[in-house]
């Protein structure tokens, strides 16, 4: 049981690590804040067009690192989920797009976190690791990814190892009448039979074979997966930052 004297200095320590990490103007307007020993979490919350709202609290470490916590229903076991994965959960219609996506409230108004100073130490994070999609050994990951064929609706898997790999799932995206046919390196046709769920649930992140989406695998933007010479938002995006 933790008395007085420990209570108040685990307070003391945990408002002078906020303290150092976010100052009284970037948090101080933003609701549900809570600080913690090792990280700052906040009330947090994503829109769908759909479902609503589904609400969550979303915690920020010194190292970079968020964990977002739903609470969308009383019933909800969905914890320790990265922000695009948070994003999916919620039925948001625009998927990929969290940073602005993801909102807090501040002065009593929705906010996307990304007009906020609680991503500042996630993009470092990112700026250290050369990309949050680097595994140990320095290359660039990012696990499979299905896309389900508008013929026969099944789900064919994306293996995303290369860039040319990578490009050939950012074509099917971009392509709304995506079929099995289309698949430029694996011979796949409507007749084949589609991978068992059991099987599908492998997506060959590095950290875990079964992973529902992870910092280590949950790419927003690189060199291999995106294009130049695309024409799309996203790439032309990510090549002016880059150039920035």
């Amino acid at each position: 049981m933790e008395n007085g004297v420990e209570k108040r200095q685990r307070v003391e320590r945990a408002a002078v690590m906020a303290a150092s990490m976010f100052s009284d103007e970037e948090v101080g307007a933003i609701s549900g804040v809570k600080i913690e020993d090792d990280y700052v979490e906040v009330t947090c919350g994503c829109t769908s067009h759909r479902y609503g709202d589904a609400v969550g609290r979303l915690r920020v470490f010194s190292s970079g690192d968020l964990e977002i916590t739903c609470e969308c229903t009383p019933g909800c076991q969905e914890d320790k989920m990265t922000p695009a994965a948070f994003e999916k959960h919620s039925g948001r219609e625009t998927a990929r797009k969290w940073k602005n996506n993801i909102w807090v409230i501040a002065n009593g108004e929705k906010v996307p976190v990304v007009k906020t100073a609680l991503l500042k130490y996630y993009i470092q994070s990112s700026k250290h690791a050369n990309g949050s999609n680097r595994s140990s050994n320095g290359k660039a990951c990012h696990r499979d990814e299905f896309i389900r064929c508008t013929v026969c609706n099944k789900e064919r898997r994306f293996r995303l190892r290369t860039r040319e790999e990578c490009r050939s799932l950012h074509d099917a995206l971009a392509n709304a009448n995506w079929k099995c046919s289309d698949m430029a390196r694996d011979k796949v046709t409507c007749d084949d039979d589609e991978e068992r769920a059991s099987r599908r649930v492998y997506r060959g992140c590095s950290r875990s074979p079964t992973c529902r989406g992870c910092t280590t695998c949950v790419c927003f933007g690189c060199e291999v997966c995106r294009f130049p010479d695309c024409s799309c938002q996203t790439c032309i995006d990510f090549t002016r930052n880059v150039k920035a």
